[in-house]
């Protein structure tokens, strides 16, 4: 009788979850992939529950190094998470992010290893290799396990949410904290549920600066791959 009950209400549990969708574009945006293909990929849309503090899953994910790109480029995990960075390249890598994230530095290591980090604290950590320059990766470190990023063309949708009153968040790596902010909303989700309007995100008052590399000084130029340039020791 007991596990009958069990699986009664995790099947009314299960029944219960619904799903919220939507879709978000990028405007006032200066860079070629949305301005001539429309690419609104890498937007990351969460919903933090304002009732009752989120159950946090132990979970695993990975980012891998192929080609000198982090692959994913954009992902999001909740608190707790272990990321595995796997070196697939034929050279060494040194994935490492000194900003206001999480701080670490995995230090040079070879081709087939790979490496690992668990983000503890909510926030954005932004990902960087320490030899090649044009590396980098954003890792979005969430205190919910109900989030979703965005798709080429924009959609999203985030499965298995409880009923209940959420606040909605983007992230936009190209955006001001300002925007970002300001497309905070509250939303309620019921049993059926959720189909969201179309999310703006803008751009403007964004600006690139280049990123030092671990030691706070200008990337050198890296002419041999196989070979460790002076000043990136592990």
């Amino acid at each position: 009788m007991k596990t009958a009950w069990i699986l009664s209400l995790s099947l009314g549990l299960q029944l219960s979850a619904a799903t919220v969708a939507g879709r978000v574009e990028l405007k006032d945006s200066r860079d070629p992939s949305v301005r001539a293909k429309g690419n609104y990929s890498g937007i990351v849309v969460s919903l933090l529950s304002v009732e009752k503090p989120p159950v946090l899953a132990p979970a695993r994910a990975t980012i891998r190094q192929k080609g000198k790109v982090f692959l994913p480029h954009i992902l999001a995990i909740t608190a707790g998470t272990v990321v595995d960075f796997p070196n697939d390249d034929p050279i060494f890598h040194n994935a490492f992010s000194s900003y206001n994230g999480q701080v670490f530095d995995l230090a040079l290591y070879p081709p087939g290893s790979t490496k690992s980090v668990r983000f503890v604290r909510p926030g954005v950590v932004r990902v960087f290799c320490n030899i090649h320059a044009s590396m980098s990766a954003v890792i979005v470190v969430l205190k919910t396990p109900y989030f979703a990023v965005s798709k080429r063309d924009g959609t999203f949708s985030i499965p298995d949410v409880p009923p209940g009153e959420y606040t909605l968040s983007i992230f936009h790596e190209r955006a001001t904290e300002a925007s970002l902010r300001a497309l905070d909303q509250h939303v309620t989700v019921e049993a059926s549920g959720l189909d969201l309007p179309a999310i703006a995100v803008s751009e403007t008052g964004y600006l690139t600066a280049p990123h030092t590399h671990k030691y706070g000084l200008p990337y050198p130029p890296l002419k041999d791959e196989n070979s460790v340039y002076p000043g990136a020791r592990p």
